[in-house]
C-alpha cells in the first residue's frame, strides 16, 4: 500500500472541534481548532485554526467563522480541503519534497459516501495515499489497550461532534454505534438553557468554558456558583447572572441521556463472553468531552460497569494513529480499510 520509504507517514485526528496531526518519528506536531474564517465577498479563506477561532463572535459582517466539520463529517468540502492542506503543510513544513502517506480517523458510524469524501479530500490536500480507520479502534490503541487479544474491550470516545462506542476483540469491532450527541451539543444545551431561563445570550466559547469549568454530569455538594456575562435578549444590553453547577446538570441532562442510551445499546448487542470481559476489566473513555466532571461516575452508575478515563484522553485518537503507523504489518488485515 505504501511503497516509497522516503515518504513521511502522518496520522490525522480530523475532529469536529480540534484537529491533531501525528508525524511518525516525531509525535504530535499540531493541535489546532477545526475552525475556518471566510471572506463572504471573495469566498477566500482568511484564517484557519487557532487564528480563526480567536475571531469567533468578533468579526464584521463580511467575514464568517465556522466549523467545516459537523458531527464528525465534512459539512463543507472545499473549505475542509483548504484546511487539510494548511494542516498537512504546517505539520511537514513548506519545504517537504515528498507527499505524505496519510491515515485519518473517522467516526464509527460514518457512511461510505462520507468515507470517500475524507479520502478524496486528503489526497487533494497533498497526500500521496490515504486510509481511514474508525475512531474507537484508534482511541483504544492510543489508550494502551491490547486490541489483538481474544478479549472484549469497550471504548467510548466522546469528542465535539460524536460519541463513538465500540466493543473490540481480536483486532476488530464486534459491536459499535456513533451518535451525534457530544461536546458541541452540550454547549448548545447550555446556551439554550441560559436563553430560556434567564433571557441571556452567550456565545459558543463562553458555553464551552462553562462546560469545562462549572458543568458536571451529576449533582454535587456543595454547589459551585459562578458569574456568567452575556447579553440581555430583551434590552440588548450586557448582563451578568450567577448560576451553579447543579443548575447546569439539569441543562445538559437530555444530551447525557442520549450518550448513555448509546452505550447501553452496544452492551446489549454483544455475546455474554465479551460482556463478562467488560465487567471484569471495565470501560475506557477517551476524547475531550470524557473530561466532563463526573461523566465517568454517571456512566458507571447507569451501566453497573466500572469506568476509567484514559490518560491524556484528548490525545488518544491521534496517538492511536501513531501506534498504527509504527506497526502497520500487525494491523494491516484487521483494521485498515481503503474504501
Amino acid at each position: 500500500m505504501w511503497k516509497f520509504p522516503m515518504a513521511k507517514k502522518i496520522g490525522i485526528d480530523l475532529g469536529t472541534t480540534n484537529t491533531l496531526v501525528y508525524v511518525l518519528g516525531k509525535g504530535i506536531v499540531l493541535n489546532e481548532p477545526t475552525v475556518v474564517a471566510i471572506n463572504q465577498a471573495t469566498k477566500k479563506v482568511v484564517a484557519i485554526g487557532a487564528e480563526a477561532k480567536a475571531m469567533l463572535g468578533k468579526t464584521p459582517d463580511s467575514i464568517v467563522v465556522y466549523r467545516p466539520m459537523q458531527d464528525g463529517a465534512i459539512a463543507d468540502y472545499h473549505v475542509t480541503l483548504a484546511m487539510l492542506k494548511y494542516f498537512i503543510t504546517k505539520a511537514l513544513g513548506r519545504n517537504s519534497f515528498f507527499k505524505p502517506d496519510v491515515l485519518v480517523s473517522v467516526p464509527a458510524g460514518i457512511s461510505s459516501t462520507e468515507r470517500r469524501a475524507v479520502i478524496e479530500a486528503s489526497v487533494k490536500a497533498g497526500a500521496k495515499s490515504a486510509v481511514i480507520v474508525k475512531e474507537p479502534i484508534l482511541a483504544a490503541l492510543g489508550a494502551g489497550v491490547t486490541i489483538n487479544e481474544p478479549r472484549g474491550h469497550m471504548i467510548i470516545d466522546i469528542g465535539g461532534g460524536t460519541t463513538d462506542v465500540a466493543v473490540i476483540s481480536l483486532g476488530g469491532v464486534v459491536a459499535s454505534t456513533s451518535v451525534k450527541h457530544a461536546g458541541n451539543k452540550i454547549d448548545k444545551a447550555i446556551v439554550e438553557y441560559l436563553r430560556k431561563t434567564y433571557g441571556v445570550a452567550i456565545g459558543d466559547q463562553t458555553a464551552e468554558e462553562l462546560k469545562k469549568s462549572l458543568c458536571s454530569a451529576l449533582a454535587i455538594t456543595p454547589d459551585i456558583k459562578a458569574d456568567v456575562k452575556g447579553r440581555d435578549i430583551v434590552t440588548g444590553l450586557p448582563k451578568t447572572i450567577n448560576i451553579g453547577t447543579n443548575e447546569l446538570v439539569k441543562a445538559i441532562d437530555q444530551e447525557l441521556k442520549q450518550m448513555v442510551r448509546a452505550i447501553k445499546d452496544v452492551l446489549q448487542q454483544i455475546p455474554p463472553e465479551l460482556a463478562s470481559d467488560i465487567i471484569d476489566h471495565g470501560i475506557v473513555m477517551s476524547g475531550g468531552t470524557s473530561q466532563l466532571k463526573n461523566l465517568d461516575n454517571l456512566i458507571a452508575e447507569q451501566t453497573g460497569v466500572s469506568v476509567r478515563v484514559a490518560e491524556g484522553p484528548l490525545y488518544c485518537v491521534v496517538n492511536g494513529t501513531g501506534v498504527l503507523l509504527a506497526h502497520l504489518g500487525d494491523y494491516q488485515r484487521s483494521i485498515l480499510a481503503k474504501k
